[in-house]
Order: structure tokens, then C-alpha cells, then sequence
């Protein structure tokens, strides 16, 4: 079972985000937890605030009080509402919560059901609950739910331990040629995509790019590929490099066998209907790109924006690295696409959620959310195999940066220049020593 822990600060939105999937009969409200009930048992969002609103004025500094928790379940696990409704119930009760008032939804929408869960970080006194070791505990709490229940566990990655990851690129450095090869002789092993924009949005996260080039060479069209290191703000820093300075595996002939495989593998990822539901649930519980991105990279995705020089929103890519999958958003819901983002984000980068439900007479206590410039997306802490195992959530004790190691400390110092020039010698001392013998 897979945990997604979500935190914001509109719970108008979260609440009016699964109310509508209920009014369009794809969910229900499986359990409700220190909940008001109504006289004639109908259940409003503007009802179900009023149970949340003392927790939520008794404290007003915390940014983000809003609890939006999904859990999922392996697809092929056949779980009862009075089995999900006791899984919540133990989950809460794991990571703290139990005490706290919260709403348990079921979602239909896709064929792999599973349940989200709305509440609040703040107790009746004001009191923030400690989130310490939060991802952890909800890890733990997931593998014991998973025996408690007899649910498929998580997928094991048998991936090397003491492997490390990936580093970004430092184009201030000597070997910048050896830091990208690093990277892409190794991107391929753990990720898929589908296509060139979805491989430099995952390249951008680690200060590379590639392009695509083409030429004539007596008379036949040829295809190339050539990389570059990029800066802070995105902008190329170095002569280009051609792919086969990395080997075969960086060139176009593999990236497009790579792509056709990936599509086959991406078609049926159950991964793609999680990581949609994380990024509606961002769109509704956040109120600008800022802190739309950074909720998602809490939850392990990384989003690239696309813009023009007029500032419109032309692409959005979303990289899970969970199931190390890159989406377009378009791929994933028309919901979800370039347009839908541009709308939202169009006002001075704060993003105006439409809300479906008619919330009358209701006085929302807002903080002032500090204005704070979009940062540079910086890779997640990517491997699970980091922490020497499968867990579905990453380590708080590491910033994404100071996770990051370099892979395979021993390909920093290789010249492949040199490599190449030393295979072809022995290609050629070969065909010399069959000459010698005839």
C-alpha cells in the first residue's frame, strides 16, 4: 500500500475536491471522526467545515494546517468499505491522529479504488501535531496495515544499496564532461519516458540539455545528438557534447528505443492514475505555483513548467520519482494540461481554483501566505535503495540537494575521449595481429 501525505492551507478546497467527486458518483464519504452530523443525514462541504474551523482558528501561525492523506492499495487487492474504513481508522491512529476530527472518502473515478483522508494538523488547544519522522512512520504503518490486512505489499527493488545516486551538474567544475556522463549513461536503467521533451525535463533537474540535430552526409539524412551543461537560470554553459562521447546508449538510435518501450511499460502503469489524483489534489489544496510544486515534491514529484517569451505556460511535465515515470500533463487528464495550468497561473502566478460547490455564509481565517519568488526545481532525493530499501516515501533528515551523492563515484574520473580512442587502437592492434597471421 502506497501513502500519499499531502499539506496545505485551504481546506475548503480539499473538502470541495472530494464532495465533488461524491455529487458525481465516483466516491462516497466511507466514515466520518469527531464529525458534526446534520439532522437529515446530508453531508455539505460548508457542514463538514464547521468541524474543522475551532482546530483552525485556535491556531493561526501554522502555514499550513490542512491534512490530505491518500492511501492506495496494490491494485489487485480486493479491500471492503468496512475494511477501508478500519485501515483509515489504524492509520490515524499510527501517525498521531486518531484524536483529531477527519473525513475518510472512497474514489471510484479509476479502477483501482482507493480512499482519501481530510484533517488537520492542529489539535483543539492550537497545538501543531509534530510531524518528526512523519514519512517514516507512515512507511512503518503502511507495512504493518499491509500484513494487518493481508494486502499485496509493496513492490521489492532488489537495486544495490550501496549504489548512490545521481548529481547535478556543476559547469563551474574542470570535468563537467565526465559529471554529465554520469548522469546519462545511467538515466535509462531507472527511468522511463517517452519522448525528447520528456527526457530534458528530466536531464533539466541535473543541469543538462540535449538536442536533436540533422544533417546530409553523401546523401543520407543522419540524426544526431549533442549535450550541454546549463547554469542556474537554465541557459547553456559549454561547448556541445556529442552523444557518442558517452557511448551508444546517450544517442538518438537508443532514446528512441527506449521511448517505444517505455510507452508499452507506461500504458498500463497503475502509478499514472496515483500521480494524477497527487496533482489534483495539489491544484485544489494550493494557491500558487510555488506551493504547488513544493507539495508535490514532498510527495516525490518534481514538476517542469514550459513557458515562451511572452510568459504563457505551454508545457508541463510531471516526473514521479516513485514509479520513475515522466508524464506530460496531458498524458495523464486533459485536466491536466498546458492550458488548464495556464488559466490558473495566469494572474500575477497565483492560480484561482473555480469552486464547484456554493460555499455561503462562510468566514475563512486565512494567514498571509510570504510571497516568495518559484525555485529552481532540484531533483528529488530519487532512489529508494538509497535507504537500503523499497520504502514509497524519502528520508526528511537530507535537503534535496545534501541527499544527493554522485553515481558511481568511479565514472567521475574517466575521460571518455580517452576510452574511445583507446578502443579503437585495440580494434584496430586486432585486425593488424589477423593480418600477421595469414
Amino acid at each position: 500500500m502506497i501513502a500519499k501525505i499531502g499539506r496545505g492551507a485551504n481546506i475548503i478546497g480539499a473538502l470541495s475536491y472530494n464532495q465533488l467527486k461524491v455529487d458525481q458518483e465516483n466516491g462516497a464519504i466511507l466514515a466520518t471522526h469527531r464529525i458534526r452530523e446534520t439532522v437529515n443525514g446530508q453531508v455539505t462541504v460548508n457542514q463538514l467545515y464547521s468541524s474543522f474551523e475551532p482546530y483552525l482558528m485556535a491556531n493561526r501561525r501554522t502555514e499550513k494546517p490542512v491534512l490530505h492523506i491518500s492511501l492506495n492499495p496494490n491494485p489487485k487487492d480486493s479491500v471492503s468499505d468496512k475494511d477501508f474504513k478500519k485501515i483509515a481508522q489504524d492509520y490515524m491512529e499510527l501517525m498521531g491522529y486518531g484524536d483529531q476530527p477527519y473525513v475518510v472518502f472512497k474514489h471510484t473515478d479509476i479502477e483501482r479504488t482507493h480512499i482519501h483522508i481530510v484533517s488537520t494538523c492542529v489539535d483543539r488547544y492550537g497545538k501543531k501535531l509534530s510531524d518528526s519522522y512523519e514519512k517514516l512512520r507512515s512507511m512503518n504503518a503502511c507495512r504493518a496495515l499491509e500484513q494487518k490486512y493481508q494486502l499485496l505489499a509493496a513492490t521489492e527493488k532488489n537495486e544495490n544499496s550501496k549504489e548512490v545516486i545521481f548529481k547535478p551538474v556543476d559547469y563551474k567544475e574542470a570535468n563537467v564532461k565526465s559529471q554529465i556522463a554520469s548522469v546519462i549513461r545511467h538515466l535509462p536503467k531507472y527511468y522511463q519516458y517517452q519522448s525528447l521533451g520528456a527526457y530534458n525535463a528530466l536531464l533539466s533537474l541535473f543541469n543538462i540539455t540535449a538536442e536533436q540535430i540533422a544533417g546530409e552526409l553523401q546523401g543520407q539524412s543522419k540524426q544526431g545528438l549533442v549535450y550541454f551543461a546549463l547554469n542556474e537560470k537554465g541557459e547553456k554553459t559549454t561547448n556541445p557534447f556529442k552523444s557518442s562521447l558517452f557511448g551508444k546508449q546517450a544517442g538518438m538510435e537508443s532514446l528512441q528505443k527506449h521511448f517505444e518501450q517505455s510507452k508499452e511499460k507506461m500504458k498500463t502503469a497503475p502509478a499514472k492514475d496515483i500521480l494524477k489524483n497527487s496533482i489534483e489534489v495539489a491544484m485544489h489544496t494550493t494557491n500558487n505555483e510555488t506551493d504547488f510544486k513544493k507539495q508535490l515534491v514532498d510527495q516525490g514529484v518534481n514538476t517542469i513548467v514550459r513557458r515562451n517569451d511572452q510568459g504563457r505556460t505551454y508545457g508541463m511535465t510531471f516526473i514521479d520519482h516513485e514509479s520513475r515515470t515522466v508524464w506530460n500533463g496531458s498524458q495523464l487528464s486533459k485536466n491536466l494540461s498546458a492550458n488548464v495550468f495556464n488559466e490558473l497561473w495566469k494572474k500575477d502566478g497565483t492560480h484561482q481554483v473555480p469552486n464547484p460547490i456554493k460555499i455561503e455564509n462562510t468566514v475563512l481565517s486565512k494567514n498571509k501566505e510570504k510571497d516568495s519568488k518559484p525555485e529552481n526545481e532540484k531533483p528529488h532525493a530519487l532512489f529508494d535503495f538509497l535507504n537500503g530499501n523499497n520504502s514509497t516515501h524519502y528520508s526528511t533528515d537530507f535537503s534535496l540537494v545534501e541527499s544527493l551523492g554522485s553515481l558511481l563515484p568511479n565514472a567521475q574520473g574517466e575521460d571518455y575521449e580517452e576510452q574511445t580512442f583507446a578502443n579503437k587502437m585495440k580494434k584496430k592492434s586486432k585486425r593488424n595481429n589477423r593480418r600477421g597471421k595469414k
